[in-house]
């Protein structure tokens, strides 16, 4: 179903609400909440936004926005476009992030870079990386099936779709008390 179509006047109060890619983190400690906050009262002297509220969770954020000159969309596209604030460097950081992987997985397969391009789409290899960098890192789709030569990012959906749901992501361990206690966090 569509959103319903958004008005925009002189004065309006909205709710903005956004949530990073399949509700991952979008602010990693404190220290990126306050340059994020910053950056919001960079976006509130260029828009004229009024903030009344807001909530910044580890994976989303409300805020509640008055814009006294109908500008919402603008100034929500200069604030989200990650050129102003960490965003961007949380951009590269999952770049390089996806790149410690595929080293990780093409050195565990034995494979040089480009057994990537020698295989087919839908080698259980390829797709076993392809899941993992879908789980471990914020990229989008498109990115993962160029990088690892899926095909098109609709094929390499339906492929890697398949291949997740006959490879469940095996369940995570808590941490025993014994190790945590070798860490000082017991």
């Amino acid at each position: 179903m569509p959103r319903k179509i958004r008005v925009a006047y002189p004065g309006a109060i909205y709710h903005v609400l956004s949530r990073g890619d399949r509700r991952e983190d979008i602010f990693l400690d404190d220290v990126d909440r306050q340059d994020y906050l910053k950056t919001l009262a960079e976006a509130c002297q260029k828009t004229g936004f009024q903030v009344h509220a807001y909530c910044l969770m580890h994976n989303h954020f409300h805020l509640v926005v008055e814009t006294p000159n109908a500008n919402l969309v603008a100034g929500m596209a200069w604030l989200r476009s990650g050129e102003h604030h960490s965003g961007a460097l949380r951009q590269e950081g999952a770049e390089v992030k996806a790149g410690r992987i595929i080293e990780e997985e093409l050195r565990r397969l034995g494979w040089p870079e480009s057994g990537l391009a020698e295989r087919r789409k839908t080698d259980p290899g390829k797709l076993a990386l392809a899941a993992r960098l879908r789980r471990e890192t914020a990229l989008p789709l498109k990115w993962i099936a160029a990088r690892v030569r899926l095909g098109t990012s609709k094929s390499a959906n339906a492929n890697l779709h398949r291949w997740m749901q006959a490879h469940p992501e095996p369940a995570r361990k808590p941490p025993s008390a014994t190790a945590a206690k070798e860490h000082g966090t017991a």
